[in-house]
């Protein structure tokens, strides 16, 4: 009897164990020269499924884009998070946050570069090439539309609550890949200049695009830990997220 009682404990300990290291993520120094990048992948790295490639907000890595990784693994996606800014750079504050994503918007090439990087990151852990998507926020959303207008072979990319204006000297190209912007209908950080001018740069690039806007809500509508947080919303945005994926990547 008394070894039961150990035996089963035991049991679930394992149990336990288990059901966190498959949901857990996984650190991945990869190189842009000398640069050291540490992005983060999900525990089913390798086994050849499609994948999703995560561009996080302006402060690096954090919980939301954790989180959404964890979740995206669930579906049955390999999922990595990119490391833009590089080991040793990252912002401390606000300030330091504006100051270093704003260097890569303007410097629009650098900003394609270390996505193009992650990109070929997230095949080496085992994603699919032909079956891969783009998401990002804030910052990273900004950054979904220049892999579009870079032309990354992606089957998709999503823009949540990111930024949509790009310099007026840039010419709009093509568009190939699809295209999904999630945009908070109370986000004072785009102008209707900005939004329209994104209208029309889809169109002329002839894109398959989607712009869904979401009432009652402000610019981190999808961050938890924001104050702007709307939970009806964000509920919404990730099953419209899932229902993309779904279509362009099964």
């Amino acid at each position: 009897m008394n070894k039961l009682i150990v035996i089963v404990p035991l049991m679930v300990i394992v149990q336990l164990i288990s059901a966190q290291s498959t949901q857990s993520l996984k650190t991945v120094s990869y190189m842009d020269g000398t640069q050291e990048l540490n992005g983060l992948v999900t525990a089913n790295a390798g086994q050849q499924l499609p994948g999703v490639l995560i561009l996080p907000a302006w402060k690096g890595v954090d919980n939301e884009a954790r989180t959404a990784a964890l979740e995206l693994e669930k579906e049955g996606y390999i999922t990595f998070i990119a490391d833009i800014y590089g080991k040793g750079n990252i912002p401390e504050d606000n300030a330091s946050a504006a100051k270093l994503s704003g260097s890569y918007k303007s410097d629009y090439n650098a900003y394609q570069h270390r996505i193009a990087l992650a990109l070929e990151e997230l095949k080496r852990q085992g994603a699919l090439p032909d079956k891969i998507a783009v998401i990002g926020y804030c910052f990273g959303g900004t950054g979904v539309l220049e892999a579009a207008r870079a032309g990354f072979d992606v089957q998709g990319v999503v823009s949540i609550h990111g930024g949509l204006g790009k310099d007026k000297s840039r010419p709009n190209v093509p568009i190939k890949t699809k295209v999904l912007v999630q945009h908070p209908a109370e986000d004072k950080s785009v102008s209707r200049e900005d939004y329209d001018g994104l209208v029309k740069e889809l169109r002329d690039g002839n894109a398959d695009w989607q712009i869904i806007t979401y009432a009652n809500s402000g610019h981190t509508f999808t961050n938890p830990e924001s104050n702007e947080y709307n939970e009806v919303m964000a509920k919404r945005a990730w099953n419209h997220l899932l229902m993309f994926l779904e279509e362009i990547l099964r």
